[in-house]
């Protein structure tokens, strides 16, 4: 730990994303999404995967219209598809690749809800199930385990066997 802790590097742009987001939570919704478009521009399409994917996950939560808030989330999700877990291993405190990808179909999921796509929302929530296993036993892990079955009630979903979904696993 304390050697992977040596090799992560201070990342201004995720410290910047960071700050969006303390601005986002404390209710500046508008100067939020202006800021992150700032930032997007800087970062450019071809730019780093994970400040794509970590800025475009967050910018989705600044939107008004259901439409935009998913081309960010698909934006997330395809900048997340470009990460290794080495460029990840640079960024201090940041998951596994795999651990990002039940929050990121989570979230389409919830999109194609808005917009009434509920065959899309399925396959979307039926990922985001199956990648489960990649999120930890800790507070964020529950979280979206949590949120995934409750979208899964709301879809009529049976989640899993037995159609309850208990706590979360304990591992070793």
């Amino acid at each position: 730990m304390a050697e992977r802790q040596e090799q992560a590097a201070p990342d201004a742009v995720m410290t910047r994303i960071g700050q969006v987001v303390m601005l986002h939570h404390a209710g500046d919704r508008e100067e939020a999404r202006h800021r992150f478009l700032q930032l997007w521009a800087e970062i450019g399409e071809d730019g780093d995967p994970l400040h794509r994917c970590t800025l475009a996950h967050y910018m989705a939560d600044t939107q008004d219209d259901p439409s935009d808030e998913l081309a960010w989330d698909l934006r997330a999700l395809g900048a997340a598809e470009e990460l290794t877990d080495d460029r990840l291993a640079a960024h201090e405190g940041a998951l596994a690749v795999r651990a990002l990808y039940p929050s990121l179909h989570l979230n389409l999921a919830a999109d194609y809800v808005k917009l009434g796509h509920s065959d899309a929302a399925r396959t979307h929530l039926r990922r985001a199930r199956g990648a489960s296993d990649a999120l930890g036993d800790d507070t964020y892990g529950e979280g979206v385990r949590a949120a995934i079955g409750r979208l899964e009630l709301r879809l009529g979903e049976g989640g899993s066997p037995g159609g309850v979904w208990g706590p979360p696993r304990q591992r070793p």
